[in-house]
């Protein structure tokens, strides 16, 4: 890639040529003007590559030696060995080993602007009733995060008027002496560009990001069991430098009831009958979380028996509805008068070895 080429003048063009024919073609290639254009990103980066090394005297004068290539001269990552200085002016500085001496040139520094980084989620709590569990329920959360700065749009930057890096005196390297020794690395300041064309933004030290409170109404879903977590994309922290933000994630906590348990999309609850409508069947009428529900007891329930009533229990996120086991249990008065134990007596009489059929027959094999 030759330089004069790309911006389309002679070798000999003079300062104002050069700056001319920069501006006119990025009036055509700037990516504002061109967004999500890549070949015209591409183009443009050559050609504000070109201006920056032909309008500088020193690079210029190195690319027509050869000693500057196209391919190099946007390195923002150059360092080496400078050469001995053995001036007056030169002091050594105390170095322990040879290792610390080479460190700063052998560790590659990261580009002037790190990449972007996606934003850490933010965890929260809350409790529900077993009713705003069945029918979904919406909370006030309040959560402080890390927001996209205000200052610089989250950009971490502000853009200025192009200057000359007074760090690197617009060479784009820095040199450091360790005693006659001279190294030279890429300027920080810059990033090896010689010119500034942005500085970090103050309020946010170039994070991108601030503190900031905000109040947030969250719908939690109907159907949603203890233990569950409920996540609001795009809620957590901002990430830095314009990276993607974090998720908000609210754990939930629901409180037990007093009636109903539930095991997965089922609901179970425990109903007493009476010894007769157990022995007889019965017909009667329990509680649902969605109304009264009407439970078939047949002639011989026993204690500890289940029924499941079909699509009474509790919804499932798919639209259907698990089952109410209903588990009966057997419970006798406390008080019985004189008439009812009789009843009772005589019952026995009628029925009372027949519950232990097979156990008294099981007692009569083991007796020795």
């Amino acid at each position: 890639m030759d330089f004069y080429i790309v911006l389309g003048i002679d070798r000999g063009a003079a300062a104002g040529d050069i700056k001319r024919a920069y501006k006119r073609l990025a009036r055509r290639l700037h990516p504002d003007i061109n967004p999500g254009d890549r070949e015209a990103e591409a183009r443009f980066r050559q050609v504000l590559d070109a201006y920056e090394t032909l309008m500088d005297p020193d690079r210029r004068r190195r690319y027509d030696a050869g000693q500057l290539s196209a391919a190099t001269a946007d390195d923002a990552d150059t360092f080496g060995f400078a050469g001995f200085d053995f001036s007056s002016r030169v002091h050594a500085e105390r170095t322990t080993t040879f290792g610390e001496l080479f460190e700063e040139v052998l560790s590659k520094r990261p580009g002037k602007s790190e990449g972007a980084e996606q934003g850490a989620d933010i965890h929260a709590r809350t409790g529900l009733t077993f009713e705003e569990a069945w029918h979904g329920v919406q909370r006030i959360v309040n959560v402080t995060r890390q927001d996209a700065c205000r200052d610089c749009d989250g950009s971490g930057f502000h853009r200025i008027a192009e200057t000359r890096c007074v760090s690197c005196e617009g060479t784009g390297a820095v040199r450091s002496v360790r005693g006659h020794m001279v190294f030279a690395k890429t300027c920080p300041t810059c990033g090896g560009e010689g010119r500034l064309k942005q500085e970090e933004c103050t309020p946010c030290h170039g994070q991108g990001v601030e503190p900031r409170s905000e109040t947030l109404t969250v719908r939690i879903p109907p159907a949603v069991a203890d233990g569950a977590r409920v996540r609001i994309p795009g809620k957590g922290h901002a990430g830095v430098r314009g990276g993607p933000p974090g998720d908000l994630l609210i754990d939930v906590a629901v409180a037990a009831h007093s009636v109903f348990r539930r095991e997965g999309d089922e609901l179970h609850m425990t109903v007493p009958i009476a010894i007769h409508e157990a022995a007889l069947g019965a017909k009667i009428d329990i509680a649902s979380p969605d109304g009264t529900a009407r439970l078939r007891v047949p002639a011989g329930t026993q204690s500890g028996q289940r029924f499941h009533l079909r699509e009474r229990g509790f919804p499932s996120r798919n639209g259907q509805r698990g089952d109410l086991v209903a588990e009966v249990r057997i419970r006798l008065p406390k008080v019985l008068d004189e008439r009812s134990k009789e009843l009772l007596r005589e019952f026995g009489r009628i029925n009372g070895d027949s519950v232990r059929e097979s156990t008294s027959a099981k007692a009569t094999v083991d007796k020795p």
